[in-house]
């Protein structure tokens, strides 16, 4: 079954402890926090801090660093309760294999994110040290965009390359993910969804998680 995690860019912010209950109530599987910086994206969000409180409620945190030199901010994040860190292939570069391995090495999946034009041959050769691939369907840093449609087929290509390699991480998409969407991604091999403004906006969040958890997959 497709699990589904909230973002929390897309909360209401004057609300948060009330938003969270509500993807808790909603069966969503893991709430999905998005750490930007400000320098590898043009926007600033949540740091450790917001972290440690969510950290106390009872649903997985999903940590999407959107940050640069992201090893160095590995261990903080680790500790405040993450449960996955990911971390873009662009931002990491050359300490890419490093930063995995540190992420393991603190306890938690270790995640590798792409945005919408990179490649993703840039990640083929640490496909056997990663619990998670997240493909970007939008450019990183801003909420409520729409899913850009040739990233379709870049999550059709990591699912090929996965089954190459013998290996079988999740396959997680962010950006533009709404009912009408989220079977493009699903039957092309996304067995994660990242949801913000489509869920925080639903009339009946419940209904959308299940909606989305229903949707066809890839054979």
């Amino acid at each position: 079954m497709i699990k589904v995690a909230p973002s929390m860019l897309a909360a209401d912010y004057m609300h948060l402890d009330s938003e969270i209950d509500k993807v808790v109530a909603s069966g969503a599987d893991v709430l999905h926090y998005d750490v930007m910086d400000g320098t590898f994206v043009p926007g600033i969000t949540f740091g450790q801090g917001i972290l440690k409180m969510v950290a106390k409620k009872p649903i997985p945190m999903d940590v999407h660093l959107m940050i640069a030199n992201p090893i160095k901010h590995v261990r903080e994040f680790a500790e405040a309760g993450a449960k996955y860190i990911t971390v873009h292939q662009e931002a990491a570069n050359f300490e890419l294999r490093d930063t995995l391995r540190a992420i393991r090495e603190a306890g938690c999946l270790a995640g590798v994110s792409v945005k919408p034009f990179t490649s993703v041959d840039a990640i083929a050769d640490v496909l056997n040290e990663v619990d998670l691939i997240l493909i970007m369907t939008v450019e990183p840093g801003k909420g409520g965009q729409k899913l850009i449609p040739f990233t379709v087929d870049k999550v059709r290509q990591v699912r090929e390359m996965c089954k190459k390699a013998g290996v079988n991480p999740v396959i997680e998409v962010d950006g533009g993910v709404n009912l009408e969407t989220a079977h493009l991604v699903t039957e092309a091999g996304a067995q994660m969804l990242v949801a913000g403004s489509a869920f925080f906006k639903a009339q009946d969040p419940a209904e959308f998680v299940k909606a989305l958890k229903a949707m066809p997959q890839a054979e």
